[in-house]
């Protein structure tokens, strides 16, 4: 069974319950996992939104379900590495999404997003690949 990180855009939809058929089709069968920068954007929705105990509870059995892909050295190398050259390209890319982006290279695991536009740096010089998600 293969892995899938899902971005924090993905994730949010699939907690919402908002998950359309196609895109739903398109996950079924793989692992599903999430960088710990999801974790922690999440985290701070649930904390700003002030999440009841039924929406905490359910968000907790759903993340006991998803795998957390941590912070290592690989990927504190991959990210320097990416801002870099993105530096030196002339574009500069966001920290959390170069953090995602970083996480998936370091262990080769495609990412699942409908921000691809946001991504599609990543995927044209570094190697990221994007698992289709065109469809909400």
């Amino acid at each position: 069974m293969s892995i899938i990180v899902l971005d924090t855009d993905v994730a949010s939809t699939i907690l919402r319950e908002r998950l359309t058929d196609p895109l739903r089709s398109r996950l079924a069968g793989h692992s599903l996992c999430i960088s710990f920068v999801t974790l922690g954007e999440l985290t701070q929705w649930r904390v700003i939104r002030d999440w009841g105990p039924r929406r905490m509870a359910s968000f907790e059995a759903w993340r006991h379900r998803v795998g957390l892909l941590p912070y290592d050295e690989a990927v504190a190398i991959k990210w320097g590495e990416i801002q870099g050259n993105a530096h030196l390209r002339g574009r500069p890319r966001p920290a959390n999404d170069s953090w995602i982006a970083a996480c998936c290279l370091a262990h080769d695991l495609p990412l699942a997003t409908f921000n691809t536009k946001d991504f599609a740096d990543y995927a044209e010089h570094d190697g990221l690949r994007l698992a289709g998600t065109e469809a909400r």
